[in-house]
């Protein structure tokens, strides 16, 4: 452990008992449902979330994916207690959000970081006056704001930036300005709302290996909303996948990404990843290969190449790999390969009837 990051544990009950609490439900939304009432005399409520069940756990990092319009907005903002949902419950640690009044959601409010797209810096103060602006509002005496202030710089590396202004820093450095300023007051959730859509792919990776150390080494539980799955697959632990209000599929990350159980989270899946063919791409092989065309998914198994190579041998067929990628996710493969298969219609029939009770996940390119 850095002197950061012994600094930052110190006093700090996110930090300690982590591994008893890691299996806990820090955040639950149950059977929550959000309508916004319709503008004009006819208008009708829009439905923003729509039965949406989650329960993230204390210490994880938790993936909400979406595109836009999905309603990942309205769920954060029904987490820090600044909407209330329609009906159903919004619990945060003890807490019953949906129970309470304004004024006791911002003491719970206390106990959760926000790190928004924009930064929201104060332009007219210094990098460490913006980390230490929400501990001066908490009361918190100028020695331990200082103490506090350099030990969190110096956790997101820009120590040596503490008396310049925002204007002065990258977008990346902004970025990880307002993690150090989120992280002030040792919140035990934090909410990290399109942090990384701004930014370029390197910049992304910086501020996206500070958050991982940060709930690595200081137990902060993270929700991360975005429409990057990138961002999902670098840091997240578990995800889920949010579409027209509702979640359509959740679980660990790998097994989300690897084998998609929705046509929506396949669909967003397939293009960021690319490792399947699309219809456009497809059209264009079957011009090339008049043979079956099928996609076989990559799976977390020893050997499965060599077993599938293997049965199209024993079955007297041809295969020729035509389209596919093969990525990681959490240290696990992750992909599919596309082959085109020649031989008696029989043969292949039987060789993919053999795979598919062999566990190997394979969708046929139909024309």
């Amino acid at each position: 452990m850095t002197v950061a990051e012994e600094e930052l544990a110190t006093g700090s009950e996110s930090s300690g008992g982590q591994a008893q609490e890691q299996a806990q439900t820090h955040v639950r939304l149950e059977h929550v449902h959000k309508a916004f009432p319709g503008k004009g005399r006819r208008g009708t409520p829009f439905t923003a979330l729509d039965d949406v069940d989650v329960d993230i756990r204390r210490g994880e990092v938790f993936g909400i994916i979406g595109q836009s319009g999905a309603g990942k907005s309205t769920l954060v903002r029904l987490i820090n207690g600044l909407e209330s949902p329609t009906s159903g419950t919004v619990r945060v640690g003890d807490h019953d959000l949906t129970a309470l009044d304004e004024r006791s959601r911002r003491k719970v409010r206390r106990d959760i970081g926000m790190v928004f797209q924009q930064f929201n810096l104060f332009r007219s103060r210094t990098v460490a006056g913006n980390v230490a602006y929400p501990l001066k509002v908490a009361g918190v005496d100028r020695a331990e704001r200082d103490r506090r202030v350099a030990a969190l710089l110096d956790f997101v590396g820009l120590l040596d930036r503490a008396h310049d202004h925002p204007e002065q820093l990258s977008g990346g450095q902004k970025q990880r300005v307002g993690i150090a300023r989120a992280l002030a007051t040792e919140p035990a959730l934090l909410l990290v709302d399109e942090a990384t859509s701004a930014l370029d792919p390197q910049t992304t990776g910086e501020v996206l290996a500070v958050l991982r150390r940060a709930n690595r080494k200081l137990g902060v539980t993270i929700v991360i909303i975005t429409h990057e799955l990138d961002v999902i697959r670098a840091v997240a632990d578990r995800v889920a996948v949010l579409h027209g209000g509702r979640i359509v599929e959740q679980g660990s990350v790998y097994d989300v990404f690897a084998r998609p159980q929705a046509e929506e989270t396949a669909r967003l899946i397939g293009t960021t990843l690319r490792e399947r063919p699309s219809e456009a791409t497809l059209a264009r092989l079957r011009r090339k290969h008049t043979g079956r065309i099928v996609s076989i998914r990559i799976q977390d198994r020893a050997g499965l190449q060599t077993e599938v190579a293997r049965v199209f041998a024993d079955h007297e067929v041809a295969a020729e790999i035509i389209f596919g990628g093969i990525g990681e996710v959490q240290e696990r493969p992750v992909g599919s390969l596309t082959f085109e298969l020649a031989g008696e219609p029989a043969a292949v029939d039987a060789a993919l009837g053999a795979l598919r009770a062999e566990g190997v996940d394979l969708i046929e390119e139909n024309p």
